[in-house]
């Protein structure tokens, strides 16, 4: 295996830094996949607390003969410039990007350019569909933790599901504040995008607008009209998205397709770890303990990616 530091989209106003990972093999074309990053600047390892979810995945496909291509998030590195951005989508934040690594990956003389894949985690996971239809032109789409909700609708269950683990005294407290947050959200389609440039919903610098593109795009449009491979992936104890909602949901849109595979994990989180104490409220302190991404984990997506070529 080879790391090669690359930069992406090194002529545009956001060049960001990258690691190639290449395998050691030499027989013909590589495979290859672009990981895309959940919510929230993030770096090319997707680095959380002493965990680093894209570099385990990276060096373990690349031992199974599949090239990797991963690389900070744009609002990792120009988050400054961009946070007063009113009119950002995860169209500038995540899916240029996205599409820039494919097209990057196209152009190696060592990779099979009809056999590069996405695998999108969390939010990434959310919009890989999207990315797809885009521009990113994949051979196929690996959702890991992802959704086919609206992006408010999971940022509220979290919510309650914090409230119900607090004290009367702060419970009290929080559920105004999630009230609050929660007819913001039920507006945010009643605005115009001029008036929600301007409304901000989540801290100072999230504004209606970000959500509002998003919902306009459900996942459902793109999965819909889907009819390459998908696989589909979560942790039974993952507590940012619900197995019923989120994984079902994901089901209940694709039924029992031909071309979508779908498998849950026992005991993982949402990082595809081991899960410590599997409370959305002790986040932080779950992902402070060094894991690596399970390994039948790494092998279900080689095997998965090398069964569709």
């Amino acid at each position: 295996m080879v790391e090669e530091k690359i930069v992406l989209g090194a002529k545009t106003k956001y060049p960001l830094n990258g690691i190639l990972t290449i395998p050691d093999e030499t027989k013909g074309l590589f495979p290859a996949v672009v990981l895309v990053q959940g919510s929230g600047p993030s770096n090319m390892d997707e680095k959380i607390g002493n965990i680093h979810p894209f570099k385990d995945i990276a060096d373990g496909l690349s031992g199974k003969g599949i090239a990797v291509l991963r690389y900070d998030k744009r609002t990792f590195v120009y988050g400054k410039e961009m946070r007063n951005d009113t009119a950002l989508t995860v169209k500038e934040e995540t899916i240029e990007d996205a599409i820039l690594a494919a097209e990057f990956l196209r152009r190696d003389a060592r990779i099979d350019s009809n056999k590069i894949f996405i695998i999108g985690h969390s939010l990434g996971g959310m919009l890989a569909p999207r990315i797809d239809a885009e521009g990113g032109n994949f051979a196929g789409i690996i959702i890991m933790g992802g959704s086919p909700r609206k992006f408010e609708e999971i940022l509220m269950d979290q919510n309650n599901e914090v409230l119900h683990s607090l004290n009367k005294l702060l419970k009290g407290i929080a559920r105004k504040q999630i009230a609050a947050l929660s007819s913001k959200f039920d507006n945010i389609y009643n605005l115009s995008d001029e008036e929600a440039k301007s409304t901000k919903v989540l801290g100072r610098h999230v504004k209606a607008y970000y959500l509002k593109e998003m919902g306009e795009h459900p996942s459902a449009n793109y999965l819909n009209v889907l009819n390459k491979p998908l696989f589909i992936l979560q942790g039974e104890k993952d507590f940012h998205v619900s197995v019923e909602k989120d994984f079902n949901g994901y089901k209940r849109i694709l039924g029992d397709r031909s071309n979508v595979t779908y498998k849950l994990y026992p005991n993982l989180n949402h990082a595809f770890m081991p899960f410590v104490y599997g409370e959305i409220r002790k986040a932080k302190k779950e992902y402070k303990v060094a894991q690596h991404v399970d390994q039948q984990v790494i092998n279900d997506i080689s095997d998965w990616i090398h069964s569709v070529l």
